[in-house]
């Protein structure tokens, strides 16, 4: 039975949170998929696209043409292609975590001001509820953003390491 006290955790949570917790939530189960889907290009795939490329590359007599420039940087372009390609999501998804924590904050305030609107500032455990719609997104969405901006500068930083490897095994020879 702990599936149910998850289960029943987790609705105590939204329901004190608000539906906002229920669209970060969301959010950031695409954000992760995302980035797992990056991680495992860059394990798998890329590694394949990388090998493709330079053995097109060393197959080429004429290496030292303007043409042959041409053709590399066109190479070069496909693989920085290739590794930036689902990175822009994912940095607006992290960057979109706090600002539906603030629309959580919003939508809790104005539940504490209906609150003092009808029932005045005596209602504590009324205007409690509004607080915790308040700050429980908020939280929620710095902590997904957080999570999420970390791996994201970490696969930024990767595809740009790695197509300058690229770049530099792809020999030029000057004449």
């Amino acid at each position: 039975m702990p599936d149910l006290e998850v289960i029943a955790v987790v609705r105590d949570f939204v329901e004190r949170g608000g539906n906002v917790l229920l669209v970060i939530a969301f959010v950031t189960a695409v954000m992760w998929t995302l980035i797992y889907e990056r991680f495992w290009y860059f394990r798998t795939q890329h590694k394949k696209l990388a090998s493709e490329i330079q053995q097109t590359w060393q197959a080429r007599s004429d290496h030292s043409s303007w043409e042959a420039h041409q053709i590399r940087t066109m190479l070069v372009s496909q693989v920085r292609l290739s590794l930036q390609k689902r990175l822009w999501p994912i940095e607006t998804l992290v960057t979109l975590c706090p600002m539906l924590g603030l629309l959580g904050t919003v939508t809790g305030m104005i539940e504490v001001f209906d609150v003092m609107a009808i029932a005045g500032s005596g209602n504590a455990r009324g205007m409690a509820a509004g607080v915790s719609k308040a700050t429980l997104p908020t939280m929620a969405g710095m902590v997904a953003a957080l999570s999420g901006m970390l791996f994201s500068i970490q696969l930024r930083r990767y595809a740009l390491d790695e197509s300058d490897r690229v770049e530099d095994s792809l020999e030029v020879k000057h004449t």
